[in-house]
């Protein structure tokens, strides 16, 4: 399949989910369009995912920055474990957020926010960070395969590539996302090399273990990146040099 074809169909796929979320009434502001979509019973999501062997043994969580994460950020923080939070879009070298419960002063709820985190957090680079046992990802639409979408940037997918650069996670390491049931759907998703799939789909209602169908970037594909990206983010555009 032509690489137009799939942002064709991933787009579409976007646009029915978002519509079908609102027409539902289960988007919280400022609304669907565009954006990793917030939902009602983002929190009972993020205490479905306490439930989670593997996030209750986890004592480092990489997160992604968006606002239905954002009780999962907080609920980690409150279980003690340390919180790795992408600077939205990549835009600065020290292109992750380091949020450590003891740094926090117990404002868990505003450290888990985006504004928050730049205050109470401490930016850091790629090889400063320690390995997390657990990544979240936002996502617009999944299905049971563990294929994903996200808004469209890439963001999601290029943080896991930095971080199997720098060998802070492997194909093991497990990939989580807390979606509104309407955002599991039943068509094909198309994959390509370098998109990651989840592992776990968590609902206000279920833990759904995917089908493990598609293997997880092994790292950074750099044909796939325009020059525009690599310019525009600070540590591509360093891992590039050095290459």
């Amino acid at each position: 399949m032509e690489e137009n074809d799939i942002l064709k169909i991933k787009q579409e796929l976007r646009l029915k989910v978002w519509k079908i979320m609102e027409e539902a009434r289960i988007v919280r502001f400022p609304g669907a369009q565009g954006r990793i979509p917030n939902f009602i019973g983002a929190e009972r999501a993020a205490g479905k995912v306490a439930r989670l062997e593997i996030w209750q043994k986890a004592n480092i969580v990489k997160c992604n920055p968006d606002s239905p994460q954002q009780p999962l950020r907080k609920l980690a923080l409150e279980k003690g474990k340390i919180v790795y939070m992408a600077v939205p879009r990549l835009t600065k070298n020290k292109c992750f957020i380091e949020l450590h419960p003891s740094r926090v002063q117990g404002k868990y709820d505003r450290a888990a926010s985006i504004k928050g985190a730049f205050e109470l957090g401490k930016p850091v680079t790629p090889d400063l960070m320690r390995k997390p046992a657990i990544i979240v990802a936002g996502s617009v639409a999944v299905n049971i395969k563990g294929a994903r979408i996200g808004k469209g940037g890439g963001f999601s997918d290029l943080e896991y590539a930095i971080a199997r650069e720098f060998n802070l996670v492997s194909e093991e390491t497990p990939i989580i996302t807390t979606i509104h049931k309407l955002q599991l759907i039943e068509e094909e998703i198309p994959m390509t090399e370098h998109d990651i799939p989840v592992d776990f789909i968590i609902t206000p209602d279920k833990i759904i273990k995917t089908e493990k169908s598609y293997n997880k970037p092994a790292g950074i594909i750099w044909k796939l990146l325009d020059k525009e990206k690599i310019k525009n983010i600070p540590i591509l555009k360093e891992l590039k040099n050095e290459k």
